[in-house]
């Protein structure tokens, strides 16, 4: 698992993930998985759309769960 993606839900936060902490997380997870920091630009494209569809997924996730004593 790549450290720098953090748990994104209560009780690991105070709160739910952000929109914007959805996308960094989506962001690192296709960095590690492509072992590209920054796409070249030919690569770019595709690169944007898998942490664009990532993200998607990450937010249904977090959507759909339940987190008991949560509060929310």
């Amino acid at each position: 698992m790549c450290r720098n993606i953090k748990t994104l839900r209560p009780p690991a936060q105070p709160e739910w993930a952000t929109e914007e902490e959805i996308h960094e997380a989506a962001l690192q997870y296709v960095r590690k998985v492509s072992g590209f920091r920054a796409p070249a630009a030919h690569n770019r494209e595709v690169f944007e759309r898998a942490v664009a569809e990532v993200a998607r997924a990450t937010a249904e996730l977090m959507a759909g769960l339940e987190v008991k004593g949560a509060g929310g």
